[in-house]
């Protein structure tokens, strides 16, 4: 596979670019590039491709595990869950393995969207998707699944709020392959929630190994960090987990 070459204006632009695989991506991965092609055997677009990949993505169960590293698109698929992070590297990796240019877009949220969810934070970045379709289509949908969704909005609503557990009562919850869609409701530059952008990357490790993300978070630090809240966070999640489920069987079919 082609090197990762230097960021830049002309290098952002530039569809064919957002092809090449990284450490995290591994698009070499056997099962990965098996994965990607069964989930697009049978689509006939781009776009159905890329809706087909987002189907399976979305359907990962939303956690927060402890690590001290960033995991590759293999060792998510293969855990079978994982963080926004995570998440965020499956996506891209097989969109790359299926030929659809795809990087990721971070923003730098305020911690009113991650309240209820993640203790003594004052703020976290959140990767957005960006797929190529004759033009950059993004969505950050495909973090939580159906179930942690379900439950998170209906605490929304018990208590009154706007936002919270990662989302906002405006957001969507799904992606159509067409538009952008956002969990927070808004675009990022027009989101009151984004304190920045943060720009595109290929993936996390592309952008917690630049300088300006490593002069401001130490990795050290901010994984420590990051390990020492994940277990509460984790409960929080596993409680909306079974109230979603619970929701499920009782709402009629």
């Amino acid at each position: 596979m082609s090197a990762v070459p230097a960021h830049g204006k002309a290098f952002e632009e530039d569809p064919r670019l957002w092809l090449v695989s990284t450490p995290l991506l591994d698009l070499d991965d056997p099962k990965l590039r098996l994965k990607a092609r069964s989930l697009t055997q049978l689509c006939k677009t781009e776009r159905e491709k890329a809706l087909a990949i987002f189907g399976f993505v979305k359907r990962i169960p939303f956690s927060k595990p402890m690590k001290m590293r960033l995991r590759t698109a293999r060792e998510v698929i293969d855990a079978g869950c994982g963080d926004a992070d995570d998440k965020g590297t499956v996506f891209v990796a097989l969109l790359r393995a299926a030929g659809i240019p795809a990087r990721l877009r971070y923003a730098e949220l305020r911690v009113d969207m991650l309240r209820g969810l993640v203790p003594n934070m004052t703020r976290a970045s959140r990767p957005v998707a960006e797929i190529w379709l004759g033009r950059w289509v993004r969505t950050d949908t495909y973090i939580f699944d159906a179930v942690f969704m379900a439950a998170a909005r209906q605490r929304l609503k018990d208590a009154g709020w706007q936002c919270g557990y990662g989302i906002h009562v405006a957001g969507a919850s799904l992606w159509n392959g067409v538009d952008d869609a956002y969990l927070g409701g808004e675009s990022t530059e027009e989101d009151p929630m984004v304190l920045r952008d943060l720009g595109v990357y290929h993936d996390p490790e592309d952008l917690v190994s630049s300088p300006e993300w490593r002069a401001e978070f130490p990795r050290v630090v901010r994984a420590l960090h990051w390990n020492v809240v994940a277990p509460a966070m984790e409960r929080v999640i596993r409680e909306l987990r079974a109230e979603g489920s619970r929701g499920a069987v009782m709402r009629p079919s």
